[in-house]
């Protein structure tokens, strides 16, 4: 086992730095099953691009890497930006290095230029490009909900936000009760 203290380092993969990490405390244990780096102190983590640029951050209070599975652990306060302006916000995150995902079955926020998403379960791609957050809340902009930019009228350009359009179907009417047989 190694315990680091005060630690800010950087990750390469194939002679490229890809990341990082600055903790207050890294412990490695190869001695537990399965063997895990623990960060209970916190952690922080940039990815950066060839060009040394930042793609993006996490930040948690809690983490642990499995490293045979390649699977991260984040708890408590997770939270995600990236250079395209997407926040993500949980108590919980996996990244999967072997699937390329990230995936929360707590309660998590997504908050993009152009949207606000909540719900109970969250999956994405690593990039955080395509993602889905299913029984959610949010609010979306009226090409999203109409699905035609060319269509939209004026109106619907100034309104901060639109409401979805219900399906329109015949309106119930009352019918007169026929009158039952009556059996001896």
């Amino acid at each position: 086992m190694m315990t680091s203290y005060g630690v800010n380092t950087l990750i390469s993969d194939s002679g490229v730095i890809k990341y990082k990490i600055v903790t207050e405390r890294w412990d490695v244990n190869t001695v537990k099953q399965p063997p895990r780096w623990t960060f209970e102190k916190g952690i922080f983590l940039e990815q950066f691009d060839e060009q040394f640029h930042v793609e993006g951050y996490i930040n948690a209070d809690t983490a642990w890497y499995y490293e045979q599975q390649k699977l991260w652990e984040l708890r408590g306060r997770v939270h995600i930006k990236n250079v395209n302006g997407l926040v993500f916000d949980s108590e919980e995150l996996f990244w999967d290095g072997i699937k390329h995902e990230f995936y929360s079955y707590k309660f998590s926020k997504v908050v993009t230029p152009e949207r606000t998403l909540q719900g109970t379960y969250f999956r994405s791609d690593e990039h955080m490009q395509h993602y889905e957050v299913t029984n959610s809340v949010g609010s979306f902009q009226s090409e999203d909900i109409e699905g035609d930019n060319n269509q939209q009228s004026s109106d619907n350009q100034n309104r901060d936000s639109v409401q979805p359009k219900m399906p329109s179907r015949p309106a119930a009417t009352h019918k007169k009760a026929s009158p039952k047989p009556i059996i001896p």
